[in-house]
């Protein structure tokens, strides 16, 4: 039994998902902005997709659901339910814990809001992989541009608390600039020095960062280590209490946003 993921590079820096289950032939996409580009890399490998899964509304995650549902008018569209009425041609609502099934795989829905309210993410336990959109970066988090640091901080340690194997299959390749503030921030973190000069090694051959895995996240994600003295001296400066985790991620993300 294999899930087989395919990256799909669309518009400037995103990043759709092809999810082969190679025993079963079910085929299903994760945030598609970008119908053409789709199409035409399903068509090389020669599938049919069965199923659309959406992390959140963003127009950059969802720009392609009229398109392929043009295509194929069978095409199963899930999101989340209370966040409906923003993704388009949506057939199935669902919430946090309901699981949806690729063919011999299945994946646990999470509830990752703060980036948007609707977020949600895609955890295939048999693959270790998740599919979290614009939760959680390669060394970096999203915005919060409908949530607090609070909700952003209880949808990261979900993430975090996920096996150590576990892929991480984000929405976009931030990773170099992620990384580059996260040594501004730890400056003596050797991990994560030789990180930043493996991710520059691959972006100079216009090679994808992605995945990272829930063990790497935690060795040089700033927004995972708001535990550690260094992350919490750098916050410091802004005002961050630092035996207050959410006050350090608020402050952290203050911070990348300027940086």
């Amino acid at each position: 039994m294999s899930l087989e993921i395919t990256l799909v590079p669309v518009l400037s820096d995103n990043y759709s998902y092809i999810l082969h289950c190679t025993k079963s032939g079910a085929v299903a996409l994760v945030d598609c902005p970008d119908a053409d580009a789709m199409i035409q890399t399903l068509e090389r490998m020669k599938l049919q997709p069965t199923m659309v899964l959406n992390t959140h509304h963003h127009f950059d995650h969802v720009g392609g659901n009229e398109d392929l549902k043009k295509k194929w008018p069978a095409l199963e569209i899930v999101g989340y339910g209370p966040d409906s009425d923003r993704i388009p041609c949506i057939t199935r609502k669902v919430e946090e814990g309901e699981r949806i099934k690729v063919g011999e795989y299945e994946a646990e829905i999470l509830f990752t809001p703060a980036h948007t309210r609707g977020h949600i993410a895609y955890y295939f336990a048999d693959a270790a992989a998740v599919f979290c959109g614009d939760t959680l970066f390669f060394g970096g988090c999203g915005r919060f541009f409908e949530g607090t640091p609070a909700e952003m901080h209880d949808s990261l340690q979900k993430l975090a608390a996920l096996p150590e194997d576990t892929r991480v299959y984000c929405g976009h390749e931030y990773t170099a600039s992620n990384l580059r503030f996260a040594r501004h921030v730890e400056p003596n973190n050797a991990f994560l020095a030789q990180t930043y000069e493996e991710v520059l090694s691959l972006r100079e051959r216009e090679k994808p960062t992605i995945p990272s895995t829930i063990a790497q996240e935690k060795q040089v994600n700033p927004f995972l280590r708001t535990h550690i003295a260094a992350v919490q001296q750098a916050t410091a400066t802004q005002g961050a209490d630092p035996h207050d985790a959410v006050s350090v991620l608020g402050a952290l993300r203050e911070m990348k946003n300027n940086f």
